[in-house]
């Protein structure tokens, strides 16, 4: 539970600290996040802010319900949509409408960066586990980039839920948690964070405070 803010990953340099040491950074356009919804424990069951980033440029594009969605907040419609559990104190401080900046972080302060991390397609269990593979000699014969075994014999007669075996890598929905945020430029809502975080340049994320900082 907590107020964050969404984002659009733009790409990763370095910086350099007060001793010279380089530090790689990833660079996040972190808002400004409009309120489009509020919803309170009395009417919805639960308290939490919608919060809408990056404007769309055809409006063609959104769908009916959206638009009346939209209109009802007095917003323009959004490409990103994203609902924050927070505090019943913090509905009653924001306005639908009003905006919410990177000014909510500080330089120092720790997050959790959720994204959706690059697709990779098929992959063999190797690249998407890391396994060693079969003896390179030994009368191995076509089997050098093979799993191996996925089950017993008559007991307990099938493969288990969850082993590791080949099949889609990629393109999910990843958090990367307690990154420090080695700078805040609220004059651009530009967020720099230490280390990498999921997904493609251009690619949207979800920016919160730390649970475990």
């Amino acid at each position: 539970m907590g107020l964050g803010l969404l984002g659009k990953k733009l790409g990763m340099t370095q910086i350099f600290d007060d001793h010279g040491n380089a530090v790689p950074v990833t660079v996040i356009k972190t808002g400004p996040c409009k309120v489009i919804q509020k919803k309170t424990s009395l009417k919805e069951g639960y308290d939490a802010l919608q919060l809408g980033f990056e404007e769309v440029q055809k409006i063609g594009r959104v769908n009916k319900p959206m638009t009346g969605h939209f209109k009802k907040a007095s917003a323009a419609p959004v490409k990103f949509l994203k609902e924050f559990r927070v505090t019943p104190e913090d509905v009653n401080e924001r306005e639908i409408g009003s905006e919410i900046t990177v000014d909510i972080f500080e330089p120092g302060e720790f997050v959790d960066v959720t994204g959706t991390s690059k697709g990779k397609g098929f992959a063999g269990v190797i690249r998407r586990h890391g396994f060693k593979g079969q003896p390179a000699s030994r009368g191995t014969h076509e089997f050098f980039r093979h799993g191996g075994a996925i089950g017993q014999n008559m007991t307990p007669g099938r493969t288990f839920k969850g082993t590791k075996m080949p099949g889609h890598m990629g393109n999910r929905r990843v958090t990367v948690q307690s990154l420090k945020i080695v700078d805040v430029r609220g004059d651009t809502n530009i967020l720099l964070v230490e280390g990498a975080i999921p997904g493609p340049t251009n690619g949207y994320v979800i920016v919160k405070k730390a649970v475990k900082k």
